[in-house]
């Protein structure tokens, strides 16, 4: 009996199978043998992320009482997203004490022990921490000490739904650090399965919390995993396994097949592939890639601008903050003729002082196509030095329209501005907008549309500049107020990110030219070319000598016209 119970204690998997034995449970499967042995072997800080439904969390109830099976001393820490699913896993361990004979002497022996859903005590010595505790994330953690912490689903769709909330669930993971007791073999452990890109599980792989993935099907392409997929599976891979056939024994290929119907795609990819990027490109619909970045002529622009998704042309020494793998691309082409831009306008998303920022957006319009040639960003709220800073911009742009959001202030900036507007002696309109759609649904409806026609150029120094922008505040402060973090993360979820008046004030001027997107640039260029060629044969009939004369110097329809209508500038005769 001695040697069976050293057995136990030299190998989880052991364990594990004589457990489920007791609990008249099928054999574990090899993703739980596999699970185990990670569990055992693997490094002081790691995290779990396997398929619904695989056992995770008993695996780990089962690896909690291995630990005090081994040494009775240890103190353990079990925090799950909700305080009454860590309680029902601390009932869950002390029944399987009660009832398992191999392990009822982990049973307290004084009646003094804690012996309660909240914590309990095993047979040991006496101490001011519980042999296990239980708690939710968002309980109290400060002040327990811990000598292997287990993180059990802390994150749900409830409590990570947009940045902030995850910002938050972030920091409550952070406590762990200092929860965790300074000894060599002292662990942390998460299991879950994550929601999107930005779960805190991607933050915690860059903090050294090593994963474990194991899907229930073998991926069709291993790309999005990030050569995380368990050793196991790899190796079958390599050997040459079937892609989408079943992993594991606890779901056939029918049973999946069925889930998947019912589930669609798109959860059956997140749930049971742990593959989120089907999941974020529909969820979060603006792209960098579908940007086209080059620097912009202040007064012109050509013709037509076309967009290729070539890898040569990514634009790698710009800094990217978009989600992973979205880069900006420069444009494969720049067609027709250059003149100058049809209508400039500067949109102004005004906000009091604080948090917020006062944006203004400049932007011109040309055969459909947007260039946003600068973004400027204030803290002082709508200051007579903002207001006349907007206003040197507008000059600088030859701005003729001022475009400003009414809901804050409402209209009162307005005024401000047109006084301004008298004291410089600039004549540009005032057009006050009011936004009555939420205002996640009303950025997306707008930007989404001309995004994907690849209709927006932006200026290289936006770029630039939002990047190296309100340098003075923390590094995870100063990406909420960046424009091109606030659009990767935009979703129709309310409160998607905490800051976004750069965006807010993008979308309202795109909106504004909403009409000029119908506005075909290759029709364009064949009416100009239509309209130059009648008035060549118009002008060959009314006068053939000034003609041939505008042709052998290369005259355009303007210029012809104008020569036409001063007979003082006179052209040699070449004929």
């Amino acid at each position: 009996m001695e040697n069976v119970l050293e057995a136990l204690q030299d190998d989880f998997k052991l364990f594990l199978q004589a457990l489920w034995g007791q609990l008249d449970l099928p054999t574990p499967t090899r993703a739980q043998y596999a699970i185990a042995d990670y569990l055992q072997h693997g490094p002081k800080r790691l995290q779990i992320q396997a398929f619904r439904g695989i056992g995770k969390s008993w695996i780990t109830g089962a690896f909690v009482l291995w630990t005090l099976f081994k040494d009775p001393e240890k103190k353990i820490m079990i925090i799950s997203a909700s305080k009454e699913r860590a309680d029902n896993m601390s009932i869950f361990l002390q029944k399987l004490i009660i009832e398992t004979p191999w392990l009822v002497h982990l049973r307290p022996k004084s009646d003094d022990s804690r012996w309660s859903r909240i914590s309990f005590d095993v047979n040991c010595s006496p101490h001011q921490a519980p042999s296990v505790k239980s708690v939710g994330i968002t309980g109290q953690l400060t002040g327990s000490r811990a000598d292997l912490m287990i993180l059990d689903d802390i994150e749900v769709p409830g409590n990570s739904m947009t940045e902030m909330m995850r910002e938050k669930l972030l920091q409550l993971c952070t406590e762990a650090e200092s929860i965790l007791t300074p000894k060599s073999d002292s662990r942390i452990m998460y299991l879950g399965t994550p929601q999107t890109v930005f779960t805190v599980y991607r933050k915690l792989a860059e903090r050294n919390y090593r994963p474990f993935i194991w899907p229930a099907r073998f991926p069709r392409s291993q790309a999005n995993y990030e050569g995380l997929i368990a050793p196991q599976l790899q190796a079958d891979i390599d050997n040459g396994a079937e892609k989408w056939q079943v992993t594991d024994d606890r779901f056939n290929d029918e049973d999946l097949i069925e889930r998947e119907a019912a589930m669609g795609r798109s959860n059956f990819m997140l749930q049971f592939m742990l593959d989120t990027s089907l999941s974020d490109a529909e969820k979060f619909p603006l792209k960098m890639a579908d940007l086209i970045v080059t620097s912009i002529n202040p007064t012109s622009a050509p013709d037509s601008i076309v967009w290729c998704s070539d890898p040569r042309n990514v634009i790698k020494e710009l800094p990217t903050v978009g989600l992973p793998g979205d880069y900006f691309y420069s444009p494969m082409q720049l067609q027709g003729d250059w003149d100058s831009y049809q209508e400039t306008i500067c949109s102004v998303d005004p906000s009091g002082r604080g948090t917020d920022e006062t944006a203004a957006a400049f932007i011109s319009q040309r055969n459909g196509f947007l260039y946003l040639h600068e973004m400027r960003a204030y803290r002082d709220g709508y200051s007579d030095t903002t207001l006349l800073d907007i206003l040197k911009g507008c000059r600088k742009f030859n701005v003729t329209k001022l475009v400003i959001e009414t809901n804050f202030g409402d209209g009162m900036v307005s005024e401000l501005f047109k006084k301004h507007l008298q004291q410089t002696k600039q004549a540009i309109d005032v057009e006050e907008v009011r936004a009555t759609v939420r205002k996640e649904q009303r950025i997306i409806d707008s930007l989404e549309p001309v995004l994907n026609q690849h209709r927006l150029v932006v200026d290289r120094s936006v770029v630039d500049w939002d990047y190296n922008s309100n340098k003075q505040a923390a590094p995870e402060e100063r990406l909420q107020y960046m424009l091109f973090y606030q659009m990767s993360r935009m979703c129709r979820e309310k409160g998607a990110v905490k800051h976004d008046d750069r965006l807010d004030c993008l979308s309202q001027g795109v909106q504004y030219f909403t009409d000029c997107m119908s506005i075909s640039a290759q029709e364009v260029i064949n009416t100009r070319k239509r309209e130059e060629w009648n008035d060549l044969l118009q002008s060959s009939i009314e006068d053939p000598q000034g003609s041939a004369n505008y042709l052998v110097l290369g005259l355009n329809k303007d210029q012809r016209q104008a020569c036409s209508a001063n007979p003082k500038n006179s052209v040699p005769n070449w004929v």
